[in-house]
């Protein structure tokens, strides 16, 4: 129970180490289990649950957070262009990427910043808001049972962006099919665990709702080998743009 979460995305970490390409993991991903963790350590202090359920979340705070320091630097390695050169112009010019920050509090970049150090400023700010807003809360049995489900429910969302990420690629290509098994697996397995254990029931019924949501990934897996799908225009362009540099 403490590791087996963080296993899946060991195969998913050598593929973008070994590719050099980040378009098939979803960020959101991270984003989502971030989230999970985070309110599951604050639901704690208003209900107390097994200990190997609060070790899984640290570990897999930290997971996450490798994984999208390895996504970010390779992304902004892939966004990095060459000197353009003509054949009249005597000077070439860089053409210097807008870079985008946290501080910028521009939320049409919202989870797509170009350091890693932005990321870890939004998981401390969000840790530190839900932190105050528990402490002031916490002799609320509402807040107290909302903030589990919050958790868990979060935590059964896993694999909605990569659901959609699928989906707008029309394709599970990048996409580690290892990772998703063991997902499956992994969720199959904590959902028996919750029920034995007799954990909150917040824990179980979402961890059941996970599962289904791991099937539906793989069932793409298996319907765009089947049948393959056209991509999007803008898919098309950006991968040409990409294999060009």
């Amino acid at each position: 129970m403490v590791f087996g979460g963080v296993v899946p995305y060991i195969p998913q970490y050598r593929d973008i180490r070994r590719t050099q390409n980040a378009e098939g993991f979803s960020t959101y991903v991270c984003l989502v289990l971030l989230v999970a963790n985070i309110l599951r350590l604050l639901f704690r202090f208003g209900r107390y649950f097994e200990t190997p359920l609060l070790w899984q979340s640290i570990i897999m705070i930290a997971t996450m957070l490798i994984m999208l320091n390895l996504c970010t630097d390779v992304r902004v390695a892939a966004e990095l262009q060459p000197k353009r050169r003509s054949f009249t112009a005597t000077d070439s010019k860089e053409e210097e990427i807008p870079k985008k920050f946290f501080l910028d509090f521009d939320w049409s970049h919202f989870w797509l910043w170009s350091r890693f150090m932005d990321y870890v400023q939004c998981v401390v700010a969000f840790t530190l808001l839900a932190a105050y807003v528990t402490y002031l809360l916490l002799d609320s049995y509402v807040f107290v049972e909302t903030l589990g489900f919050l958790a868990v429910f979060t935590e059964a969302m896993l694999g909605t962006p990569q659901l959609y990420c699928n989906y707008q690629n029309k394709s599970t290509e990048g996409m580690s099919i290892k990772m998703v098994l063991m997902w499956t697996s992994g969720d199959t397995f904590k959902t028996g665990y919750f029920l034995l254990t007799e954990a909150p029931v917040q824990f179980w019924t979402c961890s059941l709702l996970q599962v289904g949501v791991d099937f539906a990934i793989l069932f793409q897996v298996y319907y765009y080998s089947r049948y393959p799908q056209k991509p999007l225009s803008h898919t098309v362009s950006h991968t040409t743009s990409a294999k060009a540099l």
